[in-house]
């Protein structure tokens, strides 16, 4: 009572007005609370990247350092420090350096991981409709591959993922697939008939290879070198790249051009972390993922080229399958195709169907 008669003398002998005008100690409190309001709002549009908190991404993958998924990595970071102002940044594990593939995967899904880039091949497991990637022979050129997965079969396929605890933010280029063995050359189907072949678990690939009358061995990527150096399977397919960057020419005399299926790595974001991102965080990750898409696809498909020259420099017996031998490998594998096709939801295999009908003309 004090301060409020004080305020009543003073304002009443200054201000020589009715004493109905004077303001009460209300009236006061709330405009200086809708002017410290206003104050506030203003400086939060003024520096909204101020007010954001720092992120700390986990970011791994199962390949080396000079891989060109590692190159998508690195650029990826780099795009995305810069559109969030120094605010978000990526720390990449790569070479297995956070498990293996199931591991991981199980990471994103419960929150201890942000990021992961692996092989569509691996998320059979959770969406199985992600085998039509796998199917063999199913295009043949990079601009075919781009254009399915980028077009509306892509997105459908990464629809399905959030209610498995994922998010998408699009594909990378992993190449086209290749078989390599320590036997002897692989020119027709018949030669792959046999041989132990190690595979990404996934029941797409060990139905094609045991089509070929191969003995395909489910084994994670960590395992696989060593599994070749003690003999313990006889070979294994894989893009190119990846075969020269873990040193596969160490154990593996002979690779084939077999081209028998186009592997793309996915980008794959834990939901439980992009739940707690901001919509403009959201946009940046998006647009960084878009934006290195391109230059990661150029850096990988150039690797290939080139490391076919490197693998041959290394004592690899190199050859190539032909056109005429490739389509009988295609017609051998028709059954496995038919087969999880009729598995998979109807909608989605249409919509492939249609897609591969569109993307090759």
């Amino acid at each position: 009572m004090e301060k409020f008669s004080t305020f009543i003398t003073i304002t009443s002998s200054s201000a020589a007005k009715p004493c109905s005008f004077i303001p009460s100690p209300l009236e006061t409190t709330l405009k200086l609370l809708r002017s410290l309001a206003a104050a506030s709002l203003c400086v939060a549009i003024a520096f909204p990247v101020m007010a954001q908190q720092e992120r700390v991404i986990r970011f791994g993958h199962l390949n080396n350092t000079d891989h060109p998924v590692s190159f998508g990595v690195k650029r990826f970071s780099e795009l995305l420090a810069t559109k969030s102002g120094g605010k978000m940044k990526v720390q990449e594990f790569p070479a297995n350096q956070l498990g293996n593939e199931q591991q991981q995967q199980s990471a994103l899904q419960g929150g201890v991981q942000q990021m992961y880039s692996p092989a569509t091949t691996s998320l059979a497991g959770i969406v199985k409709e992600f085998g039509v990637v796998d199917f063999p022979f199913a295009v043949s050129t990079f601009e075919q591959a781009d254009a399915l997965l980028d077009g509306p079969l892509g997105k459908a396929l990464i629809d399905k993922l959030p209610e498995k605890g994922l998010v998408s933010l699009g594909y990378w280029d992993l190449g086209f697939r290749n078989v390599t063995n320590s036997k002897h050359p692989i020119n027709k189907p018949e030669d792959l008939a046999g041989l132990k072949i190690r595979v990404i678990p996934n029941p797409v690939f060990l139905d094609t290879f045991k089509a070929f009358k191969a003995n395909p061995v489910p084994m994670p990527f960590a395992e696989l070198y060593g599994a070749l150096e003690s003999k313990a399977v006889d070979g294994q397919e894989n893009p190119f790249a990846v075969i020269l960057s873990n040193k596969f020419y160490e154990v593996q005399k002979f690779v084939s051009a077999t081209n028998h299926v186009y592997a793309a790595n996915i980008i794959l974001v834990s939901k439980k972390f992009w739940d707690t991102l901001t919509p403009n965080e959201q946009k940046w990750m998006q647009e960084a993922a878009n934006e290195s898409r391109s230059y990661q696809r150029q850096v990988s498909r150039a690797a290939a080229q080139k490391s076919v020259g490197e693998l041959q420099a290394k004592g690899a017996q190199f050859n190539t399958v032909t056109p005429a031998e490739q389509t009988r490998m295609r017609k051998i594998a028709q059954p496995v195709i038919e087969k999880f096709a009729a598995q998979y939801d109807p909608a989605l295999v249409k919509l492939y169907n249609s897609e591969l009908t569109r993307i090759r003309k």
